[in-house]
């Protein structure tokens, strides 16, 4: 299976690791491309950790990973802003501290009040309070675009799952009444292409892995790449049979990598 693509793309949580537990067989993996000289990204939706944090967890599992290895969505969507000539607008983040420093390193501006914020990011934040929402309504109101990081409604932990973007969307969206205008992370096009053009290669000659149909799987499909779902994570066997997204392969582990090619084998109804 390792011979066949030019280019490796993985989720993280619950693809390569659970919480701080690497899932087994992802060192070998990992270890086995890097031997064979593919190329590697590890592609998150998550914004509460930068990706030199992701780089020092994955280096300390006995990865040797650089930080142009691990995309993440604060990264796309500062790039997304750059490409749209957003980058000079005043911006209000529902977001945590780390994304918020990010953007302001970055040299974005951002906005103090309502009034002034012309674009409202929108990405995962665990001190989420009515201060935000009503901020971020109010800049609607006065015309604010809004991009959300990523749809994930859950995140995967040990033992289950906790409420991720999605919720926030879900917030905004209830109060405002219209949708987000431009979501940036899986499955966006937008960063499959980034993706890409941080690998140099083409879509059909990358394999994308994670654990969530709705968004690693149909990223890869929106684009004719082959994907492989694991089932270490979100995405559980029965729930193949009822969705409409279909994997080009799906393996019980990231450790199936290292078997021979073999095509899904779905579950008898």
């Amino acid at each position: 299976m390792l011979q066949k693509y030019k280019a490796y793309i993985f989720d993280l949580d619950g693809t390569i690791y659970l919480g701080e537990t690497v899932i087994a067989g992802a060192l070998e993996v990992v270890q086995a491309l890097q031997k064979q000289g593919k190329k590697i990204l590890f592609l998150t939706n998550k914004t509460i950790e930068s990706r030199q944090k992701y780089v020092e967890k994955l280096n300390h599992f006995g990865m040797n990973i650089t930080e142009e290895q691990v995309l993440s969505p604060t990264y796309t969507t500062m790039q997304y802003l750059r490409e749209k000539k957003l980058d000079q607008l005043p911006l209000y983040i529902i977001g945590e501290d780390l994304i918020k420093e990010e953007f302001r390193q970055s040299g974005f501006h951002l906005a103090q009040t309502p009034q002034e914020t012309k674009v409202v990011i929108v990405s995962w934040d665990r001190s989420f309070r009515y201060e935000h929402i009503d901020f971020a309504y109010q800049a609607v109101r006065h015309g604010a675009l809004t991009i959300a990081t990523n749809p994930d409604r859950t995140c995967p932990i040990p033992g289950g799952e906790i409420p991720d973007c999605g919720s926030m969307i879900g917030a905004l969206e209830g109060a405002t009444g219209k949708g987000i205008d431009f979501i940036i992370g899986k499955p966006s096009v937008y960063t499959l292409q980034v993706a890409t053009q941080v690998l140099g290669v083409e879509e059909t000659a990358c394999l994308m892995i994670g654990d969530r149909l709705e968004t690693d799987i149909l990223m890869g499909a929106h684009s004719g790449m082959d994907t492989a779902l694991v089932l270490t994570g979100v995405t559980k066997q029965e729930d193949i049979l009822r969705s409409g997204i279909q994997p080009t392969y799906v393996f019980t582990s990231i450790s199936d990598l290292l078997q021979p090619i073999r095509k899904i084998n779905k579950p008898s109804v």
